[in-house]
Order: C-alpha cells, then sequence, then structure tokens
C-alpha cells in the first residue's frame, strides 16, 4: 500500500454514495459486480474503458483503482491478494484485470453477483503488439534491451515472441503457454467472451451482447437501449491509454514474414482454430 490507496478508497466510497443517490441504493445491491478480463496485449485498456460508460447508464461505480492484478506500482502481485481484490468488490463496482482461468478465480468469478467479460484477440495481433510495446513504447520492459541490442530484425523479434525468450533478465513464455493460461474461460457458462476485433469493428452487436449479459447477470435497466448503446461508444477514447499504438486488427500482415508465418502455425498448432479466427 502506497499513500494514495487510502486516498482511492474514500474515492471510491464517495462514488458508490453518489450512484446510490442517483439511481436508488436498492439497484445498486442488486447490479453485479463487473470484471472485464482480457490477456495482455489483447484489449484489456478498451474493455476497461467500454465498462468506464457504464456509470452513465445505471448504478455500476468505477472506483479508480488499478487492476485487480497489479499494484500502484503496476507490479504483478500474488494469487492470495489477487483474489483478496476480486472478493472486495463490491456490487455494480467495475474493475479489470488479467486473470488466468484457474481455481479460485473461475469458481469466485461466476458467482451470483459478478459478471466477468472476458476479451480475446487474434494471437497474430498480440505478438506485433507486445513487440511494438516491448520494443518502443516501454523502455523498462524485461524484454526493451534484448529486442533491441541482441535482435537486429523485426522478424527475429516476431520468432521470439512466437518462440519465448530464455535469456536472463528478458525471460518470455511462448506465445501458446501464454493462451493456455486463459483459453478455458471461453467455455464457462457464466463469463461473456468478446473478440476484440468485434469491439472494434462490430461494436453494436458486441455491445448489445454486453448489455443482454449484464441484464441476466442482474442489471435492471431504465434508460432506452440506444441510449445506452451511445453512452458506451462515448467512452472508447483509445489515446487515453499509455498503451495504445495503433489497435487495428489484421495489423500482423504488415509485418509477418512468410518465415514468421510459418514459424507461428507450427509453434501454436490449431490455436487460431481454437479461437474461431481459422477454420
Amino acid at each position: 500500500m502506497n499513500w494514495k490507496t487510502p486516498l482511492k478508497r474514500v474515492r471510491h466510497s464517495t462514488r458508490r454514495k453518489a450512484a446510490a443517490r442517483r439511481w436508488g441504493a436498492a439497484a445498486l445491491a442488486a447490479t453485479p459486480a463487473v470484471l472485464g478480463n482480457a490477456m495482455p496485449k489483447s484489449g484489456s485498456h478498451l474493455i476497461s474503458q467500454v465498462l468506464q460508460g457504464l456509470p452513465e447508464i445505471g448504478p455500476f461505480v468505477n472506483p479508480g483503482f488499478p487492476p485487480v492484478t497489479r499494484d500502484q506500482a503496476n507490479a504483478k502481485l500474488e494469487d492470495a491478494r489477487v483474489f483478496a481484490n476480486l472478493q472486495a468488490m463490491q456490487p455494480g463496482d467495475l474493475r479489470y484485470g488479467y486473470v488466468q482461468a484457474r481455481e479460485p478465480f473461475l469458481s469466485l468469478l461466476q458467482q451470483p453477483g459478478r459478471a466477468t467479460v472476458f476479451v480475446y484477440r487474434d494471437p497474430r495481433d498480440v505478438v506485433i503488439s507486445h513487440v511494438f510495446y516491448a520494443t518502443e513504447l516501454h523502455p523498462g520492459h524485461a524484454q526493451h534491451r534484448y529486442y533491441n541490442e541482441v535482435l537486429t530484425s523485426m522478424e527475429a523479434r516476431i520468432d521470439a515472441t512466437i518462440e519465448g525468450v530464455e535469456a536472463p533478465g528478458a525471460e518470455l513464455s511462448p506465445l501458446l503457454v501464454k493462451y493456455e493460461k486463459y483459453l478455458p474461460w471461453l467455455v464457462q457458462p457464466g463469463v461473456l467472451c468478446l473478440r476484440f476485433e468485434d469491439l472494434i469493428l462490430n461494436r453494436e452487436v458486441a455491445f448489445n451482447a454486453l448489455l443482454d449479459y449484464l441484464e441476466q447477470r442482474g442489471f435492471q435497466p431504465t434508460l432506452p437501449r440506444a441510449a445506452a448503446l451511445a453512452a458506451l461508444g462515448r467512452a472508447i477514447e483509445p489515446k487515453r491509454s499509455g498503451t495504445f499504438r495503433k489497435g487495428q486488427p489484421g495489423n500482423w500482415r504488415e509485418h509477418f514474414t512468410p518465415a514468421n508465418l510459418e514459424h507461428f502455425n507450427r509453434a501454436t498448432g490449431d490455436l487460431l482454430e481454437r479461437l474461431g479466427y481459422e477454420r
């Protein structure tokens, strides 16, 4: 805990009181606690912004806390602290994070009074997003020096991101290993799964799916659906994200060489089929 934490808790309490006054205490109590969940570089900041539109349409509360899986300094938290952050969520609270699909999280996040939205993305675009983030956007990233000083080409950086890195101080898990830790979310009955690409290119359908799901989990809407859709759309401002670069689906085609693509297919097997990106 640092000096900001008590102030954020006071802000959270103030926002909850304001939501209760605006929408009614009973409505707030009936509204699910919502977690926007994703793999890193797969749309976590996008779904976080979408969720920030919810307080305009109902008794939802944005506490303004960091991701449930990170501390104030953006360091990864141990499972016990992640679980405690999730347990502490109250009705209507909105949080986001990078929660892997395993117990005790699978059971907790599907309980009554909770809504979990898992966003996933074409893994080829995830590779490109990671490479640019580590190479250009975040000088403190574990792979920053390795990608800039050891690897001399985009092709080599893409291959390293697919295969994983074992260099001391720049360790990176293979891409398939990363995905395997999150894939079980796709088959959980109490979780809404949305594709990053739909949140960009097929937004109305994705937003309607989100609102339908929240109603199923206890949210009682009072605004017309058109007004709710507009509020969610207004909340999206990609350049407010410190990790924003391009965010366009299919950007991998501009950077993958034929050799990269062959390497990707060999290393990840049927991953694209399992995610629905290829038949």
